[in-house]
């Protein structure tokens, strides 16, 4: 046996010089990433609230990367389409997207491109929506107690506007609907500027959206009737939540960025520093204040422990309001 003891060693050697070569490459990548603009996708409409908080997280997070990160807009499906991009990016470190609490809910209710819990890097969380329910000023529903009664008096007619069918602001509602015994009439948009404009030109009767309602509400225009956090809002403290209305009904929606499955732990890590330190920028924190969000933030490892147990929560919220889809 001992004639093949060299053969042996020299096999080992050689697939450890195998080895290396082929790691080389990954960590001389990892240490040089990045070498060009980073593109982040931002699944919802240009001049929204959320295209505003992530065009001042990705300037600020360019500073420390190195590189320009590009907001690419794509609107539409619930949000769901940066996620269906990520599913199929290349996990480089070249494509990131923001991912939508739907991500969580809308597998549960219809057949999707992605799998939520296998084909995303969970990278880091960064902030949350401040979802309300709004109303024309001129309405003469002035209160969550009004809406209730004319609903009831009036099935299906009150016309509520959302982001899409299965976000957060649509689930919101439905499920206070469910457990206040009232019909509305849901209205899908692509996102927050189409539910604006829809409400504020007199196409539907309220509107469930994140803060891009906020400067209305602050001009006048839009009357803001319930807030769906565990807590009164600081900027408008005299809005009740539906909570505490007796509705047994909360959401806020953490965010941040992701990328596809599979990339370099220390292309992770880059991307979750340049944009933790993008919570300490004034201009950032500026931009969650104007749209009323407050700093959420979860490191990669949390971030993924949260989602896992999110989707999990979301399956039984959506069976018990009946949305599952049939198999």
């Amino acid at each position: 046996m001992s004639l093949f003891r060299p053969d042996r060693r020299r096999f080992v050697r050689a697939a450890a010089a195998s080895s290396a070569a082929i790691a080389l490459p990954s960590l001389s990548f990892a240490q040089s990433y990045p070498t060009r603009p980073v593109k982040l996708i931002c699944p919802w409409p240009a001049g929204g609230s959320t295209d505003a908080v992530m065009r001042a997280l990705g300037e600020s997070a360019s500073k420390h990367l190195g590189q320009q990160i590009v907001i690419d807009n794509k609107p539409g499906a619930g949000g769901l389409l940066g996620a269906n991009e990520l599913a199929n990016a290349r996990p480089d470190g070249y494509t990131l997207s923001q991912i939508p609490h739907g991500v969580f809910r809308i597998p549960h209710m219809q057949k999707v491109q992605f799998d939520a819990m296998k084909d995303f890097t969970w990278i880091v969380c960064l902030t949350g929506y401040t979802f309300g329910l709004v109303v024309p000023a001129d309405s003469p529903i002035k209160s969550v107690k009004d809406l209730v009664d004319y609903a009831k008096a009036n099935p299906g007619k009150f016309s509520y506007g959302s982001t899409g069918t299965g976000t957060s602001p649509h689930l919101a509602v439905e499920e206070f609907a469910q457990r206040a015994g009232i019909r509305l009439t849901h209205v899908p948009f692509k996102g927050n500027a189409e539910n604006m404009q829809a409400i504020l030109g007199g196409h539907i009767m309220g509107a469930s959206d994140a803060t891009g309602w906020g400067p209305h509400v602050d001009a006048g225009k839009l009357r803001l009737i319930a807030t769906y956090g565990s807590k009164r809002t600081k900027r408008w403290p005299n809005v009740p939540t539906l909570n505490e209305l007796g509705y047994k009904t909360v959401s806020d929606s953490p965010f941040g960025v992701c990328g596809p499955k599979g990339m370099d732990a220390a292309v992770v890590r880059a991307i979750h520093d340049a944009f933790k330190k993008t919570l300490d920028d004034p201009a950032v924190i500026a931009s969650f204040d104007k749209y009323d969000q407050s700093v959420i933030y979860m490191d990669t490892s949390t971030y993924t422990k949260w989602a896992a147990e999110t989707y999990a929560a979301e399956k039984a919220t959506i069976e018990r309001l009946g949305m599952a889809a049939k198999t």
